[in-house]
């Protein structure tokens, strides 16, 4: 891995902190232009953020194979950097503050090769950053998992808080996770997935679900690494450890939790008729 790459990432999400923060919530950030690589349509605030990040590489004359929300995928020789430059978008358009910078470097292009990540907060500037074996923390300060929930059973757990993401999921979807959300006393969906990841690394969820089959590895690549640091894991819905390539397009569904127990439990409520 090239060595600084996470001071790099955290230059980076401070650059594109100061250069959406004027067009969070405006008009003019708001402003719609052609449907990016991610399959969504650009807003300003996007494409400025996007080319702060790029500001930045070339000022490090580093260059990776990109893996961009807006540009696409961009041919380099120096690793993997996959990019969300703002991670809710709609969240910020309409000033809501919970939206964020989401960057992972990986040395090969699979989700599982990824070695560094930092997520900003762009309300607050709080960072969540991670290095391969070498923890997580939120600013300078570890964090990990909520490790009081190990071990309890889900259906005797009134204090689990379950991230949950129902957002255009297919009705069969939308039933299955029913299951979930009539049997929790605490669900809970913010907008930006990268984020919501972090809360679980820090012990404020103790699992984030979503398994519409929609969400870009762009959106997921940089809080995996931040989850797997903090001690959480992530799996896809068939219990395999969650892996994936690492392009443009690929979508995937995952549950990520605290435990290998809640796991169990969820994935049971979820699967079973």
């Amino acid at each position: 891995m090239r060595p600084g790459i996470s001071g790099l990432l955290k230059e980076i999400c401070f650059r594109v902190f100061d250069t959406t923060k004027g067009l969070v919530g405006t008009e003019s950030g708001n402003e719609k232009f052609s449907v990016g690589a991610g399959g969504d349509v650009s807003r300003k605030i996007d494409l400025e953020a996007e080319a702060a990040v790029f500001e930045v590489l070339k000022k490090h004359n580093f260059r990776p194979t990109v893996i961009a929300e807006e540009a696409g995928i961009i041919e380099g020789a120096d690793g993997y950097l996959v990019i969300d430059a703002v991670d809710g978008t709609t969240n910020a358009t309409r000033a809501i503050p919970f939206t964020c910078c989401s960057l992972a470097y990986a040395t090969d292009k699979k989700l599982s090769s990824v070695q560094a990540a930092a997520i900003m907060d762009l309300s607050n500037r709080d960072i969540y950053h991670a290095v391969s074996n070498m923890g997580s923390y939120k600013n300078e300060i570890a964090i990990q998992v909520n490790n009081a929930t190990a071990g309890i059973n889900y259906h005797d757990a009134g204090e689990l808080i379950i991230g949950l993401n129902l957002s255009n999921a297919d009705p069969r979807i939308i039933t299955r996770l029913m299951r979930v959300v009539s049997t929790s006393k605490h669900i809970r969906q913010f907008g930006a997935n990268a984020l919501e990841l972090c809360y679980l690394a820090s012990g404020l969820l103790d699992a984030y679900i979503d398994i519409r089959g929609k969400i870009r590895v762009t959106d997921v690549a940089a809080a995996y690494l931040v989850v797997k640091e903090a001690g959480g894991k992530l799996f896809a819905p068939n219990g395999s450890e969650l892996d994936s390539s690492l392009t443009g397009n690929e979508r995937v569904s995952f549950l990520a939790v605290s435990s290998d127990s809640l796991f169990s439990d969820l994935a049971s409520i979820i699967t079973n008729p």
